[in-house]
């Protein structure tokens, strides 16, 4: 059915007026929860209020506070019609508002847990509406605001917001054409993180039927060194990681704080450990409440058997982050020997042995992207197949056009084939390259159709993973089904818990 010219559905709070983008109704900016400022500072958020009258739902909420470490400059001021601290809104794209039942699919954005906003054109949901799934999308607080320890302040308050987004779907959903019954999570990095924790989240039960995790992150935090990290951020504003000192705090101050802390991880090695060799002070807490479990353990347990899950990465995840460093080809022998004596379990000799034939620069990559994406991803699928859930395993092979094809199968190439957005930047970077070519096209329709068939029905359309059967999408120019291909690193990180990052005396 096609939508009116100016649209307006009636949710649980009020009436919204949307704006149609190329014949598929586009509702931005709703609110679900109420700002999280002055007494709502570092709390847990509050649904948003009812209200009067017609509100317009054509532009994007503000984004949370963003770090500026990744862009050397600060975060511009919001410039939208918004309240700039109505951070927590959610976004609609509906092909067909008077359907009933459609799949719903909601994004979850990535960012290192610092940086994230939905308003990235990147993670924009009409192309993927139109192969039949309603889209959703949210702010959730990253940084300081979502995710520092704080005494007297729920843990992980980024996670408790997109609970509550997913509570807003739950019961508004259906206004938009979509199910409420058949929701499916998806996010990439921090937001495959994201969907990692919400699977095994009380207050997210029954929120979801599926869920799609892109490049997982294996980093989860105890609520020792999380405490640790909130107490150096706030000791640069001469102030406790307290809530009673906290509350009244300028959001600004916290984030230029946390830039601070976040520049000069380094200096805290003796006491962070690996934590500090990262880019971001900040994960999910394993705090035994809000997350009670790091993932692939409660996974294990049996905690999500009965919710279906696709799970994978691609092949050279650490590739950006080399590229953006200016690492690539700049690997040396002692930065790859260094790499490898903290991060293999089994020392440096495991991947000399796994791969005789690697150069410094591949093994300096190799064990990061093991370390940070490729071996979480599978150890999540493995668990909960494990368990007696269904598990689908994927590889993305496909390296990026981008800077003459250097980056690989990166991180982040993915969001843009998922999407259907091609010709935008992700990470600052055009990854499918300034004019996508019809290989580009039809691996991105390949992916979308795996996607969609998957939030529709619950098989993407290849056999599901199991231990003794470990079968694997590989989605390259000429995409296969296989067995998983990153054996080696598999065989080398075998029986490593991934357990949450703690506190540290000193490193050896």
């Amino acid at each position: 059915m096609a939508p009116a010219t100016t649209p307006t559905v009636r949710i649980d709070t009020g009436t919204v007026r949307g704006r149609i983008d190329d014949d598929i109704a586009a509702f931005l900016g709703i609110r679900y929860a109420e700002p999280p400022i002055g007494a709502a500072h570092l709390a847990a958020p509050r649904p948003a209020q009812a209200w009067d009258g017609v509100r317009d739902a054509a532009e994007f909420g503000p984004p949370p506070p963003q770090s500026a470490l990744w862009s050397d400059v600060a975060p511009e001021p919001y410039g939208g019609s918004h309240d700039p601290d109505d951070w927590l809104t959610v976004n609609v794209w509906s092909p067909d508002l008077g359907a009933a039942g459609l799949p719903v699919m909601v994004y979850i954005y990535g960012g290192a847990y610092i940086i994230g906003e939905s308003a990235t054109e990147v993670y924009r949901g009409a192309e993927l509406a139109r192969s039949g799934v309603v889209v959703v999308s949210f702010n959730y607080r990253v940084g300081f605001e979502g995710f520092a320890q704080i005494a007297g302040a729920p843990a992980n308050r980024g996670l408790l917001d997109q609970v509550c987004a997913l509570r807003w779907v739950a019961a508004n959903i259906a206004a938009f054409g979509g199910d409420p019954g058949n929701v499916t999570v998806f996010g990439e990095s921090a937001g495959a993180g994201s969907v990692a924790a919400l699977l095994v989240m009380p207050s997210a039960d029954g929120l979801f039927r599926r869920a799609i995790a892109q490049s997982v992150p294996g980093t989860h935090l105890t609520p020792e060194l999380a405490a640790d990290v909130a107490a150096a951020i706030t000791a640069e504003l001469g102030l406790r990681a307290d809530i009673e000192d906290l509350r009244a705090v300028d959001p600004e101050r916290l984030r230029t704080a946390t830039d601070s802390v976040a520049a000069k991880m380094l200096e805290h090695e003796s006491r962070w450990g690996e934590l500090a060799r990262t880019v971001t002070p900040f994960a999910p807490v394993v705090d035994g409440e809000v997350l009670p479990a790091v993932p692939w353990e409660a996974l294990a347990d049996g905690r999500a058997r009965g919710v279906e899950l696709i799970v994978g990465h691609n092949r050279d995840e650490y590739r950006l982050f080399m590229g953006l460093a200016g690492q690539l080809g700049q690997v040396t022998d002692d930065m790859a020997a260094d790499a490898l004596r903290r991060l293999s379990p089994g020392g440096e000799a495991a991947y000399r042995e796994a791969y005789p034939d690697a150069d410094s620069n591949l093994l300096f990559e190799l064990v990061q992207s093991d370390w940070v994406f490729r071996i979480p991803a599978l150890r999540l699928a493995a668990a909960n197949a494990a368990a007696g859930g269904t598990s689908y395993l994927y590889e993305l092979c496909w390296p990026a056009p981008a800077m003459g094809g250097i980056l690989g199968a990166c991180h982040g190439l993915d969001v843009p084939l998922v999407m259907g957005n091609l010709e935008l930047a992700m990470a600052g970077l055009a990854l499918v390259g300034e004019t996508p070519t019809p290989e580009a096209r039809q691996l991105s329709q390949l992916m979308r159709a795996h996607w969609t068939a998957f939030a529709a029905g619950g098989n993407p359309g290849w056999p599901p993973y199991t231990p003794e059967f470990p079968r694997t999408r590989l989605f390259d120019a000429e995409s296969t089904v296989g067995p998983y291909p990153e054996e080696a690193s598999r065989r080398i990180w075998d029986g490593h818990p991934f357990a949450p990052l703690g506190l540290v005396a000193a490193l050896p």
